[in-house]
């Protein structure tokens, strides 16, 4: 029972406690919050502020944190669509130039070639065979 009239005695304690006089809008010396206070900036001294200006500026530290991680992201995944880009291009001209070099070792380019340049090879006659 005394737990019970501990905490009634709490809750008496924070019902009756009279809010400051001029601490309207949270402001202390009765001053009001207007536009031009705003604009000034005294609004900055309040209380309340003051009091929570750990927490603000961990707040802003942190806003601060995650738009340059999301910024160097961004930059992360434009470098990185340009390389998948280059590296299509590269593919296509490797496989360009590997058909152009199996078209041009093919037998009949090469006979070919060797007759109209004009060379001393000759095509051989005898099959190819396995030295043992």
């Amino acid at each position: 029972m005394d737990e019970r009239a501990l905490k009634d005695e709490g809750r008496e304690g924070l019902k009756q406690s009279p809010a400051k006089e001029g601490d309207e809008n949270g402001l202390s010396n009765g001053k009001k919050m207007t536009l031009a206070r705003i604009f000034l900036g005294d609004f900055l001294l309040n209380d309340f502020l003051l009091r929570q200006a750990v927490l603000i500026a961990l707040v802003v530290v942190y806003t601060v944190f995650y738009i340059s991680n999301r910024y160097s992201c961004q930059q992360e995944m434009i470098e990185i669509d340009r390389l998948r880009k280059q590296l299509v291009d590269i593919k296509y001209d490797a496989l360009t130039r590997s058909s152009e070099l199996t078209e041009r070792t093919r037998q009949s380019h090469i006979e070919e070639y060797v007759s109209v340049s004009g060379s001393d090879l000759q095509i051989s006659t005898n099959p190819p065979y396995v030295i043992e």
